[in-house]
């Protein structure tokens, strides 16, 4: 039941409370922590698996329906109340204060293995300074008589990340060992987050400012240099052609519905964190429109820039085949150089097939097609440090755009984790556990080498496996049942009619039919859909994972593998954790009630309004 705060509550004063310095500063905050690593190397690898612009139907359906929706919600819940996530949902009930300590532990689960991912990129940043790049060739066998033998049988980008960055293990269940060098670059990252967060958004509204626009320049630079590069026109056709047959496909919908929700951070804490902040006259409907918007088209902008380089190494690896080929070619038939060329290498073969069958059969050509080559899709981690990787080497000055591909990275990387560490800080300084005398440059030390020194067992030998591990549990399934409850305790607990009074007063209008619709029928029913999809999904197909065994009989490829019982115990426990004090927290407070009453009677919910709340700032003092 809402609380009653028909008398004021304790609403931090106007000069205690940290504000933005600018309206500006805020939106870029917002936009930052929303505009990830997902936005470079998820988005484009759906559209490219899912009928390419096709994709983009459902996509934009799950923003409008589900993803604006949630987000304005969450802005205006934030500057409403003016407190972080666990605060804000003890106010609107203390039934619902599980919600936001949900909220708080995914963002420390999250917090910790996001920053490992940017030890990753720190790591190739500081390789990419060296000439040629480590990972461009394979280096000699421990007798220096040959190649490595693992990196000749796959390639020089995959063994520079397999094996000299993760120093992989075959298995999860065995640990490895610690590596040293990712030891200090998560020990750098982790005292970088410290420096940008030591006072809240005091410290991270100014490094936002780079962390945010950095990776638009970056990604225009991407952008004009891919499109003068062969191929770039094949990748972008290839992006954007669509295939109208796959919105047939369940998985489609749900893998964009999935795609919005995580791509604009909602149920983190973060953003009712960051919307604390505001003035409580503020027009959050417009923010929450503008940084959706601005999230999708980022998506979109980097998609284009990201598949004009992929179509300059699918058409590179496409000629190289032919080259080798051809070269076979002119030998075996003892032909004039020059006589076959790329562009009639097909009439060629046409020909030396019809007159020659078994001489061609006997050079075992390989089949090249450059549809093939653009085939090869990897999101997340792969797109990265594999693909993308292999693409740069290809690269004239590659050493330079390896520089600026992985500050990119880390700056988007970077700007999350400030939300990600917002929705950790606000919640811990408001909840009043540790005393008011506590420095915040203590508190911000305190959460940051705590987080560090958990985020170690990710530097392990099997640390990249326990990272998916992380991120397929901890990061997706608790995040669709928090923002479940925090759309239908807005609209069926505190009630539309209340909250809708009191966005009339923060913004100065009324709602409109849109917003009420949305968050009293179609965003909890896409909620709900998602998680029903989500669930029957992950019990068709027993949860496993790909290992690097270089021992492996099908190696280079990954051997598959399915999870021992006691890491799906783990992976079930990251699931339930955040989720599970949404009911403990409600019981906690229903046996409270009960024992403070005669009987176990409910008390009818107290009106509450935010103008009440923040009559300070309504009626200043003279």
């Amino acid at each position: 039941m809402p609380k009653d705060l028909s008398v004021s509550p304790e609403i931090p004063k106007e000069d205690g409370r940290p504000k933005w310095d600018n309206k500006f500063q805020y939106i870029l905050s917002c936009i930052g922590f929303a505009v990830g690593l997902g936005n470079v190397w998820r988005f484009p690898y759906l559209c490219q698996i899912h009928g390419g612009g096709a994709f983009l139907i459902p996509y934009f359906i799950a923003l409008i329906f589900e993803g604006i929706p949630l987000l304005h919600l969450e802005l205006a819940l934030g500057q409403c109340l003016r407190k972080g996530s666990i605060g804000a949902w003890n106010t609107i009930s203390p039934y619902l204060g599980g919600v936001g300590v949900g909220s708080w532990m995914v963002s420390v689960l999250v917090s910790l293995y996001y920053n490992t991912v940017l030890t990753w990129v720190m790591w190739y940043f500081l390789n990419s300074f060296q000439e040629p790049l480590p990972w461009s060739d394979c280096p000699l066998n421990e007798n220096r008589t040959g190649l490595n033998e693992e990196c000749s049988e796959s390639t020089a980008v995959n063994y520079f990340w397999y094996r000299k960055t993760l120093n992989i293990t075959p298995d999860v269940t065995e640990s490895g060992t610690l590596q040293w060098w990712l030891i200090l670059c998560l020990a750098a990252c982790w005292v970088i987050v410290y420096l940008c967060t030591i006072r809240g958004i005091e410290t991270t509204g100014k490094a936002i400012y780079v962390t945010a626009i950095f990776p638009y320049l970056v990604l225009t630079i991407f952008l004009i240099h891919g499109l003068t590069l062969p191929g770039a026109t094949d990748g972008l056709a290839y992006l954007f052609t669509p295939n109208l047959n796959t919105l047939k496909n369940p998985r489609v919908w749900l893998d964009a519905a999935t795609q919005i929700f995580f791509s604009l951070s909602l149920a983190f804490g973060g953003l009712i964190a960051f919307s604390s902040y505001n003035p409580p006259k503020n027009d959050c409907e417009k923010d929450a429109v503008t940084v959706a918007i601005v999230n999708s088209v980022t998506s979109l902008y980097a998609s284009i820039s990201v598949f004009s380089v992929l179509g300059f190494k699918a058409t590179t690896g496409y000629w190289d085949c032919l080259d080798r080929n051809i070269i076979n070619i002119v030998n075996e038939f003892d032909l004039p150089e020059e006589s076959i060329m790329r562009q009639n290498y097909t009439a060629w073969i046409s020909f030396l097939n019809s007159s020659y069958p078994e001489k061609v059969a006997g050079l075992k050509l390989k089949s090249c097609d450059l549809q093939e080559f653009l085939d090869q899709g990897v999101s997340g981690t792969g797109l990265a440090f594999i693909i993308f990787t292999q693409a740069i080497i290809l690269m004239p000055g590659s050493q330079a755009w390896a520089i600026l591909f992985f500050i990119m990275l880390f700056c988007l990387g970077l700007s999350s984790m400030f939300g990600n560490i917002e929705g950790v800080f606000t919640p811990l300084l408001e909840l009043r556990i540790i005393s008011k005398s506590v420095p915040k440059e203590l508190l911000s030390g305190i959460v940051c080498l705590t987080s560090f020194l958990i985020a170690l067992c990710f530097t392990l030998g099997s640390g990249s496996y326990w990272i998916d591990i992380f991120d397929s549990y901890a990061g997706s399934l608790p995040l669709l049942v928090l923002a479940f409850f925090e759309v239908v305790g807005v609209a069926y607990v505190y009630k539309i009619k209340r909250f809708s009074k009191d966005v009339k007063w923060m913004t100065g209008r009324k709602l409109n039919l849109y917003w009420k619709i949305t968050w009293r029928f179609v965003s909890p029913l896409l909620l709900l859909i998602v998680f029903t999809a989500f669930i029957t999904l992950q019990i068709q197909k027993p949860p496993s994972y790909a290992a690097w065994n270089p021992k492996y009989e099908g190696f280079p490829m990954k051997e598959e593998k399915v999870y021992p019982p006691w890491v799906l115990a783990i992976c079930v426990l990251l699931a339930v954790l955040p989720c599970v004090f949404v009911p403990l927290v409600a019981l906690f407070h229903l046996i409270k009630q009960m024992c403070r009453s005669k009987g176990p009677s409910f008390v009818p919910p107290e009106v509450f309004s935010c103008q009440g709340a923040n009559s300070y700032f309504s009626h200043p003092k003279e």
